[in-house]
């Protein structure tokens, strides 16, 4: 497993955490979150009696949890009990400190958010779109990237027809497609990108994510025509309609002289379009 380490600042104390690049995952040391919520002066003792008081609770965030090695204070690497991102959430939900408390409401607003989203999906597009024009993405590419999912929903949908399966076979369906039109697995992708759980078509360009929508709705229509009965033919098909998006990435790339796949993602090229702008 390669991991890379980093320390997240939390109101100047440090938290340690590990970029798990298997599982896509930021880790997080537990007592140093601890520490910072409830300024115990032992965060370990604290986490001790709060870990046995949620084992005989049943709940299960504390038994899911494992420990990783982490540099100490002392510069020696020992383990200590770590959380994922989902399980820190459920941990503080558990712990009665103020500085919790806007964890909690955050948590509580972003639930009934997405309840009315399920009652009027409207709503969650809305939401969308004011998300990316505060990261600074432009119009032109939010309207790219709304129609991009239209799309992936579209072929997710024939793939659950098809039988295939979420979480795994998607995966592996999806990095036949990645790899067939821009020459990268969706790892190797992201790593191109400098990427790690950021979504990859949030960090592509306008020009990348039409050839991965030209190569996903091209995989839906094969797929419908094709009627494949198994896994392995679904796969042979996600390569086809990858590999026609990839020829054309070919074909530009041959008449622009440039390379379609880039560092860059939409909002650094608006940016760096915006300034030129303010030169002139």
């Amino acid at each position: 497993m390669t991991k890379e380490t980093a320390i997240k600042l939390f109101e100047q104390k440090q938290v340690r955490s590990i970029w798990n690049n298997e599982e896509e995952k930021w880790y997080f040391s537990i007592v140093d979150v601890v520490g910072v919520l409830t300024e115990s002066i032992d965060s370990h003792a604290y986490w001790r009696k709060l870990k046995q008081r949620l084992k005989e609770e049943g709940n299960e965030t504390v038994t899911n949890c494992h420990a990783l090695k982490m540099e100490a204070a002392d510069g020696k690497m020992r383990k200590t009990d770590v959380a994922s991102t989902e399980q820190l959430f459920r941990l503080i939900q558990s712990i009665p400190s103020k500085k919790a408390e806007p964890f909690k409401l955050w948590l509580a607003r972003i639930g009934s958010e997405r309840i009315d989203e399920i009652e009027d999906p409207e709503l969650g597009i809305d939401r969308l779109m004011e998300t990316y024009l505060r990261k600074g993405y432009s119009k032109e590419w939010i309207n790219q990237r709304l129609k991009s999912i239209e799309v992936r929903k579209e072929l997710t949908d024939e793939w659950d027809n098809r039988g295939i399966q979420k979480g795994q076979e998607y995966a592996i369906l999806t990095d036949e497609i990645t790899k067939a039109w821009s020459g990268f697995s969706t790892k190797q992708y992201k790593v191109f990108k400098e990427l790690k759980k950021e979504n990859l078509r949030d960090h592509m360009t306008n020009l990348e994510l039409v050839l991965n929508m030209l190569a996903e709705a091209t995989t839906t229509e094969i797929s419908k025509e094709k009627n494949p009965k198994t896994f392995e033919d679904s796969r042979i098909i996600a390569n086809q309609g990858g590999t026609i998006a990839g020829n054309t990435r070919k074909e530009i790339e041959e008449k622009t002289g440039k390379k379609v796949v880039s560092r860059q993602n939409a909002k650094q090229i608006a940016a760096k379009k915006i300034k030129e702008i303010g030169k002139k």
